[in-house]
């Protein structure tokens, strides 16, 4: 099933609160939240008492995306204030296992994050840990970035994994994502597309959410 996953970094956030509610309304069953911290990435963006509030507002499948140099102390934090899904960065674990574990022990959903030149291979240790695979088409930090195509060459190859290994992960993808992109993107592999500029970028964030999963969709549909 395909997934949209509006990304509240290209949300107006003077209207948080009314944007969130126009793409709940809209159908959208999950939210993508950045949380960068000036080192890892060149940016800075929320921390937990945002993710706190937001978990008040929506009953939205909360995606905290950790682009930070100590996923091991935040994660829990993060779960805490109301994290359903945590993914961290493959380049930034120096115990990549271990810290999936802690992150499934806190009760969410563990996922893996891969830069755009970070290869597939790094995962082939921790198969059995994470419960999906983040892939970056553009190099995080900044939103509105253009989508970088190999990144659906990625997609394939962890569709390829999880066959090969009987496994049942999603796979994520962020960056670039739009209405024209959007039906490669599912059709190489993604279930879960983030897109913020796509979504909150548009004069109607509802109507885009619905547009882009139709057109995602619409790529799966076997033919008349």
């Amino acid at each position: 099933m395909i997934e949209i996953l509006p990304s509240i970094l290209a949300s107006d956030f003077t209207r948080l609160g009314e944007q969130i509610e126009q793409v709940e309304s809209a159908g959208a069953t999950m939210l993508h939240l950045d949380v960068m911290d000036g080192h890892f990435v060149p940016n800075l963006t929320i921390g937990p008492p945002v993710v706190a509030s937001i978990r008040k507002f929506t009953r939205m499948t909360l995606d905290v995306h950790l682009m930070i140099e100590d996923p091991d102390f935040f994660a829990g934090i993060f779960i805490q204030s109301g994290a359903d899904c945590v993914s961290v960065h493959q380049e930034v674990c120096r115990n990549l296992d271990r810290t999936l574990r802690h992150i499934r022990s806190e009760g969410a959903r563990a996922g893996v994050v891969l830069n755009p030149a970070t290869p597939v291979s790094t995962l082939s240790e921790v198969l059995d840990v994470f419960d999906y695979v983040l892939v970056m088409s553009v190099n995080p930090g900044f939103g509105g970035q253009e989508f970088i195509p190999r990144s659906l060459e990625k997609l394939s190859q962890l569709r390829s994994l999880r066959s090969q290994h009987g496994l049942e992960f999603d796979i994520e993808i962020d960056g670039g994502v739009t209405r024209d992109n959007s039906g490669k993107i599912a059709a190489a592999g993604a279930n879960w597309l983030v897109a913020g500029t796509s979504v909150f970028g548009a004069a109607d964030p509802g109507a885009a959410y619905q547009e882009l999963k139709q057109a995602a969709e619409s790529a799966l549909r076997p033919l008349a």
